[in-house]
Order: structure tokens, then sequence, then C-alpha cells
């Protein structure tokens, strides 16, 4: 099960703490309720994401799933009003998650699954070679339709033929 804990906190009371512990509080219960593996979508503003990483792998979360995409309204000048304008993810937004998949990757014991800009095969293989257990996408279904899941298969498989096993090995590692 993913737990997709969308959370904007706005009250300056609140320390990073509390915010934490509140995370921390869903995923023990949901882990007492339920005998699957759970996975907690992060979103990547937490005040030291590598210490709270450790923390939901010590509470018992399976995977970790970077990152969780706010929805950023904008503001329509014609009408004054607030416009939901969902925009999908481009092939940059997967520079972030990447990075922290690196950072994490061998530090906990969770599972480490990526999102966010993930649109060519040879995007998830660099993903996979920076820590990811499994990658998502979803924008690139959206704007090509599902059957593009078997060109980007393709090219991953392909990629993954061409890479060095040994390079492979190293890069998953460093």
């Amino acid at each position: 099960m993913e737990l997709n804990i969308y959370n904007v906190p706005t009250d300056p009371e609140r320390s990073a703490d509390d915010i934490e512990t509140e995370y921390l509080t869903i995923v023990t219960s949901i882990k007492r309720l339920l005998k699957i593996p759970v996975a907690v979508k992060l979103s990547p503003y937490f005040t030291n994401l590598s210490r709270f990483a450790r923390r939901l792998d010590e509470q018992g979360a399976n995977a970790l799933v970077l990152f969780n995409r706010f929805y950023q309204p904008d503001i329509e000048l014609e009408t004054l009003e607030v416009s939901p304008n969902v925009l999908l993810s481009t092939p940059m937004a997967m520079r972030l998650p990447m990075r922290w998949i690196a950072l994490l990757y061998g530090r906990i014991g969770a599972n480490l699954a990526a999102t966010s800009g993930i649109h060519h095969g040879v995007d998830a293989l660099k993903m996979i070679m920076a820590g990811a257990d499994v990658t998502m996408l979803c924008s690139v279904l959206l704007r090509k339709g599902i059957d593009h899941i078997r060109a980007l298969s393709a090219k991953c498989a392909n990629g993954w033929r061409n890479t060095n096993t040994n390079r492979s090995s190293k890069s998953k590692a460093s």
C-alpha cells in the first residue's frame, strides 16, 4: 500500500518535529493494522530528509517513494479566481529524487521508489543505477497513452543490455 500523506504545513507554530511525529504516528498505526508492505510517499520539504527517512524505516515503512508533487494553483487574471492548473512533470523533475535516492541508498533498509520526471527508458535506468528499486511514471503516459509503456520497456531493456555490468553495480553502490 502506498501512503500518500499530503500535508502542506501552514501553521508557523508547528515544529518540524511535530510534523514528522504526525507522519510516524500514521505509519505506525497503518503498519499495526495491515500485513502487507507499506510505502510512504514523501515530499522533499523536510528539515533533515535523511534523518526522517531513517526514522520512517525504523518505524517499519517498507519503502519510501521520492517525491510527491504538490499541486500548485495559479490565479486567472480575467476572473480573479484560483485555478487548479495541473502541470505534468518534465524530465528535469527527475533530478531531485535521483539525488536523494543516491544519498539514501545503503543508509536505510527500506526500498526506494523513484517518481517524478521519468519519461524515457534511460531515465528509469538512471534511477535504478542511483539506487531505486522501482520506478514509477505517470505524466508521460497521460501525454502519450498507455501503449507508450511498450516503447519505454524496450528502450529500458536495450539500455540495460548495453550498460556494462561492472559500471551498473558500481553506480548503484556509489
